[in-house]
This record gives structure tokens, sequence and C-alpha cells, in this order.
């Protein structure tokens, strides 16, 4: 079973994106902020993680640096999770270490048309 953790602060959003993937056959981790991100990834390796370009206190972009440093077992696919289509901010996350991006709010159907995006590129 695939792995897709959420790196959110807004809980409503972590929810949301829980039932999304858990109706899609995923199994869901959630975490508020990057100090929680990290001890989760210490003993987990997700196959996707979607994190959130904006929290409270954090920078999100070293955020991603950390999580490509880690040694984990699986090189998860970041989707970075966006308000904005600011081309130079997706950039700036992709430079980073994102694999990709996805435009709040979304739905059901969206996720699913990245996830087959994704597939069919890899």
């Amino acid at each position: 079973m695939l792995h897709c953790f959420v790196i959110d602060d807004s809980e409503i959003i972590r929810k949301y994106t829980r039932l999304i993937f858990e109706n899609l056959g995923f199994r869901v981790s959630e975490a508020d902020s990057p100090i929680a991100a990290m001890e989760r990834l210490r003993s987990e390796a997700p196959d996707y993680i979607l994190l959130d370009w904006r929290m409270p206190g954090s920078n999100s972009l070293e955020l991603l640096g950390k999580i490509r440093a880690l040694p984990l077992s699986v090189r998860p696919y970041i989707i970075y999770l966006v308000t904005e289509n600011d081309p130079h901010e997706i950039q700036r996350a992709l430079t980073h270490g994102a694999d990709n991006f996805l435009l709040k709010p979304f739905n059901r159907q969206i996720v699913e048309m990245k996830l087959l995006e994704i597939q069919t590129a890899a």
C-alpha cells in the first residue's frame, strides 16, 4: 500500500487530504509542523509527501532540503502545496527538492489527475 505524508499547519487541509488519499487506497500520516514532520520521517519512509508552502514560524524551502538530506529507504515524491500560482515560488520549490506542485484548493479529481501525470512521467 502506498503511503502519503501530509505536512500542513491547517487541520482542515490535513483531514481533507487524508480523506482523498485514503479513498484512493493510500495509507496516510500527518504532521502539523516541520518539527513534527522531521520526527515522523525518522521512522517512516512515505512514497509521497504533500508539503504546505507556508507554515507559521517555518521555512518550507529549508524543510525540503532537510527532507532530501534524510537517509530514507525510499526517495519520496514531494508535492509542494501552494495557494497562489506564483511561477517564481514554484520554481524555487522545485530547485530546493520538490518534484511537483499542487494548487489549493484541490479536490479528488485534481489529485487523481496529478497522480496520473506523475505515473505517466515515470
